[in-house]
């Protein structure tokens, strides 16, 4: 099942105002503006959005909300460590009419790989909509193998990937074994350059909000034949990155959008404020990019 997400989906984060109640007007114009800086489609409700957080009505609205103000592909964040949990997320969200669903290898139980496989085959009958699997093993406690994922990949709304193993050697077997027209795509920022050139299609982007503008450069570069260009400005991108992920997401990626004026408010705990540390070391990489 062919999908046009493109090649940059931002995880966008959820404004809050200053009580970490959901700021909707700013969120939207948040997505807006992702969308004009260059992001092809948006994630709503990863982790990256606070999904463990954030209640089912509040994930609800913001998708509603998103879906019928954007016209890019709309993916909702739908997985649990729950498979009854997920397949309910996952109806709820195809019924607000969005164009994806990203589900999560489920945390916490540490499935082996035949429970993988079935929590994921269960959640693609209960919907039409296209899934990305998501392989996450250092938030989740267990690595989807690249096996496992090819052989997800035959089942027909199953339709992408995003790998955040940070195993290139992972990445490139499922570009190679999975179903004809299977996107894979990175889910670490570093690796954008390294995973088109085995094959994969794209970032599923947290530093997208700040530097979208250079990693499409980077990707379209690539996609020209100007591999020098295209090291060039991954090399550029490699002090953001790190800072971006110097402590959990997203607390350096609302700090960062708060730096810059956007007013994305703070992290739900358990998630605490940033330190001073982050805060300082987001300006220092910011300005060197001219982003200040």
């Amino acid at each position: 099942m062919m999908n046009d997400w493109g090649r940059i989906i931002t995880a966008m984060v959820t404004p809050m105002d200053a009580n970490g109640n959901i700021n909707y007007n700013k969120a939207l114009e948040l997505a807006k503006y992702l969308v004009r800086e260059g992001s092809t489609a948006l994630v709503v409700n990863g982790t990256t959005g606070e999904s463990p957080t954030v209640t089912q009505d509040e994930k609800l609205k913001l998708l509603s909300l998103i879906k019928e103000s954007l016209d890019v592909p709309v993916i909702a964040g739908v997985g649990t460590n729950s498979t009854a949990a997920s397949v309910e997320n996952a109806i709820a969200a195809e019924k607000v009419g969005v164009d994806g669903l990203l589900v999560v290898v489920p945390y916490y139980n540490k499935p082996n790989q035949e429970s993988i496989y079935a929590h994921f085959a269960e959640v693609a009958k209960a919907v039409k909509l296209p899934i990305m699997m998501y392989n996450v093993p250092g938030r989740t406690g267990v690595n989807m193998t690249a096996e496992t994922a090819v052989a997800l990949s035959k089942i027909p709304n199953i339709a992408a990937l995003k790998e955040a193993s940070g195993d290139l050697n992972q990445l490139a077997k499922v570009v190679r074994d999975a179903e004809e027209g299977f996107l894979v795509y990175t889910g670490e920022d570093a690796q954008i350059l390294p995973t088109l050139a085995v094959g994969g299609y794209g970032v599923v982007s947290v530093t997208a909000h700040v530097v979208c503008r250079d990693i499409k450069k980077m990707i379209d570069s690539y996609l020209g034949g100007n591999y020098v260009e295209a090291g060039k400005i991954h090399r550029k991108l490699i002090k953001i990155t790190e800072v971006m992920f110097m402590t959990a997401n997203p607390i350096p990626v609302k700090a960062a959008l708060n730096l810059l004026g956007m007013d994305v408010g703070p992290t739900r705990l358990p998630l605490a404020a940033p330190s001073q540390n982050v805060i300082d070391a987001l300006k220092d990489s910011m300005s060197e990019l001219g982003l200040l």
